[in-house]
């Protein structure tokens, strides 16, 4: 890059950073980096320098960026129709409707924009089914949630999220909730009485580590929900889409939830989230009981089924989920090299956490400064969310950056 060119890009950065620290809601702690472009697995920042990205946006850009597909998909919707409301039908959404069920079996899909927002449906969807059960609203209105669990940060989610850090400044909250100990399955069967309506869970919790559902626990709520007659709502916001290698993380315990959220990955980078109701549950919404202005458009419905062309792809989910295997034992064996760092490795497919002994934060600005970029996540983990599309000479790039950073 030659001097002019430098003195350019540091005047542009340095104004950038103006701007946000005057304009921008300080709600982020941003890193001092500005990203101006994106291709494949890879970001650049407006100085030129050239990032590995295993962030995906926190596992939004599953194709990674710029994927011709998607973007040709994108790009024919915004000039042919964006926009008409869900006051009318729009083919687009019938038939993301119809692929999403096909992989979740029957039942009915309404769409909205975020995993937020998909997570505040099912807790309404949650109240319903407890009207219906009790014959009467108010009586049974509790749900039953995982200690450590991240649902979001509307008063709904919060709500359903038993941490201080998301918690403080927004009390009071809802009322009704109840934490179980993540696969301890007693500790959620004595949490259940006559005012229970659901069990509501993230097949594998991402903001607070990587830590994910034992198959022998999902089976075990599994029954207590039909012994019960509660709902066994599955939060798949982050760890599904195809992140482990299945379309949706549960389906490596062989269940069958009765509802579920998504987003995140769904849309490619696009605005999008949806929540598949199964028989159970898929007639309590109603005609006035739910809303979105925004949910399934024609160009979010467009990117979305961009995402499930490349998905079911042949050979796609499987090469991530043998990628992720590998990844996982590159990891392992890296956590050895560095016991004095390293506490341990888990995860599946490719979303798998680092835990730390120390503070990840460090770690995490020496692997930007090392050209990769990765998220720290609840008790002292570094998270790799690579995009699906990332191949095994990218992975072991990873790797490679981490082993000479823990050093």
């Amino acid at each position: 890059m030659n001097p002019d060119t430098l003195s350019s890009s540091s005047q542009t950065e340095s104004v950038t950073a103006s701007i946000y620290d005057q304009v921008v809601m300080k709600n982020y702690a941003r890193a001092a980096v500005t990203l101006v472009r994106g291709e494949g697995s890879h970001v650049w920042d407006d100085r030129g320098q050239k990032y590995l990205d295993f962030t995906s946006g926190i596992a939004v850009t599953a194709l990674g960026h710029g994927h011709p597909h998607w973007v040709k998909a994108v790009q024919r919707q915004a000039g042919e129709l964006v926009h008409v409301s869900n006051l009318f039908r729009n083919p687009l959404q019938a038939e993301l409707a119809r692929r999403l069920t096909e992989k979740t079996g029957p039942g009915r899909v309404l769409f909205c924009n975020s995993g937020a927002e998909a997570n505040e449906a099912l807790l309404k969807l949650a109240r319903l089914h407890g009207m219906r059960k009790a014959g009467e609203e108010g009586r049974c209105t509790g749900v039953i949630c995982a200690e450590e669990a991240f649902h979001g940060r509307t008063f709904g989610g919060m709500s359903a999220t038993p941490q201080e850090k998301i918690q403080h400044g927004f009390r009071p909250l809802l009322d009704g909730f109840s934490f179980g100990r993540l696969n301890d399955l007693e500790s959620f069967k004595r949490l259940i009485d006559s005012n229970t309506a659901a069990i509501f869970l993230e097949t594998i919790q991402g903001e607070s580590g990587i830590r994910l559902c034992d198959p022998e626990f999902l089976v075990g709520i599994r029954r207590l929900c039909d012994e019960h007659d509660l709902l066994l709502i599955l939060d798949e916001v982050q760890c599904g889409i195809g992140r482990t290698g299945h379309f949706f993380a549960f389906e490596a315990s062989g269940i069958s939830p009765d509802a579920i959220g998504m987003a995140k990955g769904l849309g490619g980078g696009f605005p999008i989230g949806a929540v598949w109701a199964g028989e159970k549950a898929a007639d309590l919404f109603t005609p006035g009981s739910h809303g979105t202005t925004f949910g399934g458009t024609p160009l979010a419905c467009a990117a979305a089924l961009a995402v499930l062309d490349i998905l079911d792809s042949d050979g796609f989910l499987q090469r991530v989920r043998e990628n992720g295997a590998y990844l996982l034992e590159r990891l392992n064996d890296l956590g050895r090299a560095h016991p004095d760092q390293v506490v341990e490795v888990r995860g599946s497919g490719y979303m798998i956490g680092i835990q730390l002994k120390g503070d990840p934060g460090p770690v995490l600005n020496a692997l930007r400064e090392a050209g990769l970029l990765v998220l720290s996540a609840g008790g002292q983990v570094v998270r790799l969310l690579p995009p699906l599309v990332a191949d095994r000479a990218e992975l072991d790039e990873a790797v490679a950056i981490l082993d000479r950073v823990l050093v």
